[in-house]
């Protein structure tokens, strides 16, 4: 163990811990979630802390033997080689200082050890002196979350371009399977399946559209305005300059706000991501309930076989894939309730409760993000139909009867399902025996073609 002192006292810390005291008292404090801020948020944030580095050693703030080792450090903890030293909460008091702290830290002693010196002694490189110079944890910290959420995006992007491109694929596989449509559960007016997975396609292809204009949401960042935006304790060509060093690590279209101010009080622009994100969640809910009904009872298509489904009954298999993709839409729905709540709580110039909001919509994007690959890979793109099911229970369903309206009129019509449920014979059937319109007309009425021509 080593003993490292604070305003507050000693504190024993197992000496082989890259974290410091602050961290300690936050691990104590915080016992509360067991939910940690994930890998990328870890790696924004020292993406954020080189960036601040870097501009301070162009300013001279920083010497060359400070900054080369801070310079590894960070780096050390972006590859990830690190990750077990951030463990504080994510549901912590402070804005985020506890986690700041962390990197803080971690980022000392990574430098110190380069530089040749014990873990805890502080001896060269200083967590809040050297490492945390000309920043707050309320800009760094909110900067992080932006830049994570940029990463996240972008992958996301790709994830629903490729979802889109299963169900298109299945649209066009499907074309000429001619199936009933159903509204209210009950059955409608005849359809294709492949009209029916085109319409999942574009509603993918919105959900799509919308995470990319996310990202111009939340290009806007607030770091160099320090505490509440001021830019209070940090120097103007500090602050002018340390965005543009942030945009070369990341690679990523940012910009520094204009309005430091409103940008560290006001997080509305994640309740406009959460919401689209929502949006997304809402479409892959209804999707999969589709999948789950078509595969079910309906029986028209096959959903690729992925476990045994039951402990008790013998080759049951479920649908255990859509059931995934609905449960991370509830979370998703779930936790846009609790980031909106969040983002409307902030008081004057700082949102007090930006952990809740940062975990929460890392929280929503990672999970999107796991779940959408496997969606489409290991359900969407086996899908199998089964076109004698569909045309039976086409056949079978007297509604078919409304195409026959603008040749045979209403009442006929009429007429002829009242004959159908009483003698059990389906509507086409009775067609061709009362030779009202012969088969090769009907088959065209029902023909693929025929359901992709609007109107009669």
């Amino acid at each position: 163990m080593r003993i490292e002192k604070d305003l507050l006292g000693d504190l024993e810390i197992d000496k082989e811990k890259l974290y410091g005291i602050n961290t300690a008292r936050a691990l104590e404090n915080f016992r509360i979630s067991r939910l940690n801020m994930p890998p990328i948020f870890i790696k924004s944030l020292a993406q954020v802390k080189l960036a601040c580095a870097r501009t301070n050693f162009q300013l001279a703030y920083l010497d060359d033997e400070k900054y080369e080792a801070i310079f590894y450090a960070l780096n050390e903890i972006i590859s990830g080689k690190h990750d077990e030293e951030f463990m504080t909460d994510a549901l912590q008091g402070g804005a985020g200082t506890s986690t700041n702290m962390n990197m803080n830290e971690v980022a000392a002693n990574l430098a110190n050890k380069y530089l040749g010196h014990e873990v805890g002694s502080y001896q060269e490189v200083k967590p809040l002196a050297d490492v945390n110079m000309h920043q707050s944890t309320n800009d760094v910290y909110p900067t992080a979350v932006r830049i994570a959420v940029l990463y996240l995006l972008k992958e996301l992007e790709k994830d629903l371009a490729d979802l889109q491109e299963a169900f298109q694929g299945k649209e066009q596989e499907f074309h000429d399977i001619i199936k009933i449509g159903r509204t209210q559960l009950q059955e409608a007016v005849p359809m294709t399946l492949g009209m029916e997975f085109s319409a999942y396609a574009e509603a993918i292809s919105r959900d799509r559209w919308r995470i990319f204009k996310c990202r111009e949401r939340i290009k806007v960042l607030n770091l160099g305005g320090t505490a509440i935006g001021t830019g209070v304790g940090a120097p103007q060509k500090y602050i002018f300059k340390v965005v543009e060093n942030l945009k070369e690590i990341t690679g990523l279209v940012i910009a520094r706000s204009e309005n430091l101010v409103e940008t560290t009080q006001n997080l509305d622009p994640f309740v406009e991501i959460s919401g689209m994100i929502k949006t997304l969640a809402v479409n892959l809910f209804k999707i999969s309930n589709d999948l789950r009904l078509l595969s079910g009872d309906l029986g028209e298509i096959n959903l690729p076989a992925l476990q045994s489904g039951s402990t008790i009954m013998p080759t049951k298999i479920n649908p255990v894939m859509p059931e995934a993709v609905s449960q991370v839409a509830l979370k998703v729905i779930g936790n846009d309730a609790v980031l909106t709540n969040a983002a409307a709580l902030g008081n004057l110039e700082l949102n007090q409760f930006m952990p809740i909001i940062a975990y929460t919509m890392l929280e929503s994007l990672e999970i999107l993000h796991n779940v959408i690959p496997l969606f489409f890979n290991r359900c969407i793109k086996g899908i199998t139909a089964n076109p004698e099911v569909c045309k039976v229970k086409l056949f079978q369903s007297r509604t078919i009867a409304t195409i026959f309206v603008p040749i045979l009129g209403y009442s006929k019509v009429e007429e002829l399902i009242k004959q159908s449920l009483a003698s059990n014979i389906n509507i086409r059937d009775l067609i061709l025996e009362q030779k009202l319109i012969s088969e090769v007309e009907i088959d065209e009425l029902l023909s693929p073609k025929r359901m992709y021509k609007l109107g009669f």
